[in-house]
């Protein structure tokens, strides 16, 4: 996961640098920047309860096989 999340990082650093000198591209870096703290919510959102959302099906297929 962190290495993902590193990777993700490091291209959004190069687009960066890339449009640095272009004010167009500004506002597509914001909106990249705003996407990847989202991605980064929704992978430890995801991960910390990924393992209690899994239990929860499993329980509910047991009970209703029985």
């Amino acid at each position: 996961m962190g290495n993902r999340v590193l990777e993700v990082g490091e291209r959004i650093r190069e687009l960066g640098e890339r449009l640095q000198n272009n004010e167009d591209g500004q506002g597509m870096v914001e909106y990249a920047l705003i996407l990847v703290l989202i991605s980064i919510v929704v992978i430890v959102i995801l991960t910390t309860l990924g393992k209690t959302v899994n239990n929860v099906f499993s329980n509910v297929s047991h009970g209703l096989s029985s």
